[in-house]
């Protein structure tokens, strides 16, 4: 493996850090409605555990309520029961075979938990990278030592992935700050 292609195969890793840190970021709620909240909530289809999404379309009726329409009739107080049980603080009212899910107001003591999640979630995502940025050190490391680069590529090496990593983790401390700043607006 070359030095380019240690640096590639980091930056891919990095960019599927953030990528995930991104979707763990929509998973926490906020004033607003977003259907993706309710991607992990798991209802009991015929036996087994399947995300909402899979048994109901899911849809934005307005920015604070989100609507769950069943694609079998007998789902409905099932899918019901689910998001009432998850950690989600959400209470669905049904009408008729329809499901609508208020967001309630978050209070101020819950944006400051919310926020706390978010830098949480963001010290995770930063970790990951530093890791990442750890193996392909020691990569480049473990060919200077077989001989199959020199010391100047090594040190090019790492100075180009201390170079990525404070780019990505940048990133993460932008996207921890948007989602606080969102989280906190009233």
């Amino acid at each position: 493996m070359s030095v380019a292609e240690i640096k590639a195969n980091a930056e891919a890793k990095m960019a599927r850090s953030i990528e995930a840190f991104k979707s763990e970021l929509q998973k926490i709620r906020t004033g607003r409605a977003h259907p993706g909240i309710l991607d992990q909530v798991q209802v009991d289809y015929y036996g087994s555990m399947v995300p909402i999404s899979q048994v109901a379309s899911v849809s934005l009726m307005d920015a604070r309520t989100i609507t769950v329409q069943p694609w079998e009739k007998g789902m409905a107080a099932k899918i019901e029961k689910a998001i009432r049980e998850s950690d989600l603080g959400l209470n669905p009212a049904a009408q008729g075979d329809l499901l609508r899910v208020p967001m309630p107001a978050l209070t101020e003591e819950r944006r400051r938990e919310l926020t706390k999640v978010v830098r949480n979630a963001g010290e995770d995502a930063k970790v990951a990278v530093r890791s990442l940025r750890r193996d392909a050190n020691d990569h480049a490391k473990r060919l200077l030592k077989d001989k199959e680069i020199s010391e100047d590529d090594e040190r090019r090496s790492l100075d180009d992935q201390q170079k990525l990593t404070d780019r990505h983790i940048a990133e993460i401390e932008r996207l921890t700050t948007v989602k606080e700043a969102e989280i906190m607006a009233v």
